[in-house]
């Protein structure tokens, strides 16, 4: 009898464990439920709260904003000719490109985030210096040539008026043309995203900065030549665009010199990842 008592004791030892071992279970379980969420929201935190004290950051952010206004300063006294834009564009680069990658304008740098080339943090900051960049060219030059000498009434009645700064045909005049430029800006801005991501691709600074550059000489060629049948002018990037006080009330205006450029700018990048696929973009 005593033998029968201690073996139904062993067999009932056992089961007191498992009941044990289901509630930790249980509880451990709940507690993993919990932690991710936790996580999640110090991750997202530190992330932007590192991004922000990131030296390297703000040195990007330093280039591309030198970049934006020596590009616009350059668009405005050459009166937007695509041959000095290209060079300047290739000058510019090999400034910067170094430093910041280039983007130098806001339709680049939105394609480059929406193929996953930089995160979301950096593109908001990138669209920002560049927009500054180009307002501060703008009024950088309205200063100087605000300090020219006044013309006389001799010189007046040469023909000869005083200077003023080069602008962009206003979208308001073009009587239901709209979209013609519309179309040329995306076209455009479609090839300059494709030599923006070829560019990536070449292994020195040299080859990178002419690939881009000659990338704006192409696509300023065809959309000038196509926004020229309707007396318009091609820009191909919204924060240039600001520099040629193109942004009015009118809703035509950031239709087709911002979301245009930005369509097609993020068009060109995915068909140049498709056709030849692309790594790891660290820039």
């Amino acid at each position: 009898m005593a033998t029968k008592k201690a073996t139904s004791t062993k067999k009932k030892a056992p089961a007191a464990v498992k009941k044990t071992t289901t509630k930790a279970a249980v509880a451990s379980k709940t507690t993993v439920k919990t932690v991710p969420a936790t996580a999640q929201k110090q991750t997202f935190g530190q992330h932007v709260e590192t991004s922000l004290q990131s030296a390297r950051l703000w040195r990007s952010l330093g280039a591309e904003f030198i970049g934006v206004f020596l590009l616009t300063a350059v668009v405005i006294v050459s009166q937007g000719s695509a041959i000095a834009v290209m060079f300047a564009l290739v000058g510019i680069v090999l400034l910067v490109g170094a430093i910041s990658g280039a983007h130098l304008n806001p339709a680049i740098t939105i394609g480059a985030w929406v193929t996953r080339r930089i995160g979301w943090l950096r593109a908001i900051a990138y669209i920002f210096v560049q927009f500054l960049g180009a307002a501060v060219a703008l009024l950088t030059l309205q200063a100087f040539i605000g300090g020219q000498a006044e013309v006389s009434q001799a010189q007046a009645a040469y023909g000869q008026t005083a200077q003023s700064l080069f602008k962009a045909v206003s979208i308001s005049t073009l009587n239901g043309k709209e979209w013609y430029v519309f179309f040329s800006e995306l076209l455009g801005t479609a090839i300059l995203g494709f030599a923006f991501a070829s560019a990536r691709r070449l292994r020195t600074q040299l080859s990178s900065s002419f690939s881009y550059g000659f990338g704006i000489f192409i696509a300023l060629m065809i959309a000038g030549s196509a926004a020229g049948y309707v007396a318009a002018t091609a820009i191909l990037n919204p924060a240039v665009a600001l520099g040629l006080q193109v942004y009015a009330p009118d809703a035509w205006s950031y239709l087709v010199y911002a979301l245009g450029p930005i369509i097609g700018a993020a068009a060109g990048i995915a068909i140049h990842d498709l056709l030849r696929g692309r790594g790891v973009d660290a820039r």
